[in-house]
């Protein structure tokens, strides 16, 4: 499967809301004006979300900005690697008004503003800062982007009876280098030279429910800085893939389906990521696991971190080793 790679700026969606056919493809650079979402003709099915997952040699730090039509979701989850401790503070708004999201991604901040969770994400000069505080937490940390760095975006279409009525538009930046400081309890932990940060953006339209994998890493690897993406189920049958390798910034597409295999009895058994293209393995050390069942929205989340090994293939062939880079790989079932 060859994939079509997008090189110039393209509008999301067409005049009436829905998917411009001329947006659906790859890129390597944030080209998507997605301004048309939301759209209030599709009302209750368009979703908005910044999610930044940062790695650090003692904790992971995990935050969300997110607007689904009809309420948004902000939340901050911290773990201490060490002794295990999760500290979370999730937080359900109705309507919009608590989250403000850019109209395309660099276009402006990202903001969460409620009594428990304030979130500030800003661009600046080759970085990005992430700031927030929640009970017991805050946070400023950036994440570096040297010149030439490139990201995958991908427009991924979902048809149903030969038509295209929902649509998403993914944007999946890893081995973001990551400084600053977290403080939990009082007490501050550096995030030094060797933590690493991961961006998932989202716009689209999504039907009711959606199963999905998805599979991020980010290290240096024999002085090279490799990042990995990975993602399966949601895109099946798609004609899209959200799979690539990075290294020092350069973006290698992978366009052929992988196979994934793991135990959904024991997710901390390791998982198998394979094709022609990979074969990677992924040890867990920790599951966050969570359950939601509110009104209209019902989740299941099993987002395993831990460490890769194993290859995959750069775009001239060569096999790229990627043991010892760290990240998550997850299974998530949502309805909303």
């Amino acid at each position: 499967m060859t994939e079509r790679e997008i090189t110039e700026r393209v509008a999301l969606t067409d005049a009436r809301g829905g998917l411009n056919p001329g947006a659906a493809g790859w890129t390597r650079t944030p080209l998507h004006d997605t301004s048309g979402i939301p759209s209030s003709r599709h009302w209750g099915r368009n979703k908005r979300w910044e999610y930044w997952g940062v790695m650090t040699p003692t904790h992971v730090i995990a935050l969300t900005v997110s607007c689904i039509d009809y309420l948004s979701l902000h939340s901050v989850w911290v773990l201490d690697r060490a002794t295990g401790e999760e500290v979370e503070t999730t937080v359900l708004s109705p309507g919009g008004r608590s989250a403000t999201l850019p109209g395309s991604l660099g276009d402006g901040p990202a903001r969460a503003r409620t009594s428990k969770v304030t979130l500030d994400i800003d661009e600046i000069e080759d970085a990005t800062t992430l700031r927030g505080s929640a009970p017991r937490v805050t946070f400023d940390i950036t994440a570096g982007r040297s010149t030439g760095h490139e990201a995958l975006g991908v427009v991924v279409p979902w048809r149903r009876n030969g038509r295209v009525r929902h649509f998403q538009y993914t944007v999946k930046d890893v081995a973001r280098p990551a400084r600053g400081t977290l403080t939990i309890d009082g007490t501050t932990f550096d995030v030094p030279e060797g933590s690493w940060a991961v961006l998932d953006h989202g716009r689209g339209r999504w039907p009711y429910q959606v199963w999905w994998n998805w599979a991020a890493g980010s290290g240096t690897v024999d002085g090279r800085v490799i990042g990995l993406q990975l993602g399966s189920k949601w895109t099946d049958g798609s004609g899209a893939t959200e799979n690539a390798l990075v290294v020092d910034g350069h973006l290698s597409k992978i366009s052929g389906e992988l196979v994934w295999d793991y135990d959904s009895s024991d997710w901390l058994r390791p998982w198998h990521i394979h094709g022609e293209s990979a074969d990677l393995t992924f040890t867990p050390f920790h599951n966050k696991h969570s359950r939601t069942n509110v009104l209209l929205i019902s989740t299941r989340t099993d987002q395993l971190f831990g460490t890769w090994s194993g290859w995959v293939l750069d775009d001239t062939g060569n096999r790229v080793g990627v043991d010892g880079i760290e990240g998550w790989a997850e299974d998530v079932l949502n309805r909303w």
